[in-house]
């Protein structure tokens, strides 16, 4: 192997196209922009505009509120659990919280909190720490000789949305 042997793969670099140099190109005179006016321009955010008429998101009535305080959790089913315990990616004799099922490759992020749900059924005794839980989920966690730990849901900072 040489130095001048070395070179990139076929098509993985592309040439810009260049524009405006007359007609033969095929992209010459207006260059690909159409005719004039304001959408020819550079900086135009046209979307949504109808030519004046009352645009149609301004026409529809508007429904509901949005809940800022509402808290967004990552919800997790007991049958997940049990696969995960199953492949060996927690261990049942620790605590399951957040940031185990995070690190385990459960979940993928905690969100504010987590919420254990009760589809599907456990056979390993769990002690779990979860910032929610439905009746049907701790009922089941506890009948394999479990616990739930229903931790406060973490406060969101000062001035971030949901």
């Amino acid at each position: 192997m040489k130095l001048s042997d070395i070179a990139d793969n076929a098509g993985s670099r592309k040439k810009r196209m260049r524009v405006g140099r007359g007609i033969g190109s095929g992209k010459g005179k207006t260059s690909g922009r159409g005719g004039k006016g304001q959408t020819a321009r550079s900086g135009v955010r046209i979307k949504g505009f109808e030519g004046g008429q009352m645009p149609l998101h301004r026409r529809l009535p508007k429904r509901g509120f949005n809940n800022i305080f509402r808290l967004d959790f990552a919800e997790i089913n007991l049958d997940r659990l049990q696969e995960a315990i199953d492949a060996k990616r927690i261990d049942a004799k620790d605590t399951v919280t957040a940031e185990s099922l995070v690190k385990a490759g459960v979940l993928r992020r905690a969100k504010d909190g987590v919420r254990l749900l009760g589809r599907g059924e456990l056979k390993a005794k769990l002690a779990i720490e979860v910032h929610g839980a439905s009746k049907s989920a701790v009922a089941a966690v506890e009948k394999a000789g479990g616990t739930v730990k229903i931790l406060a849901p973490a406060k969101k900072e000062e001035g971030e949305a949901a």
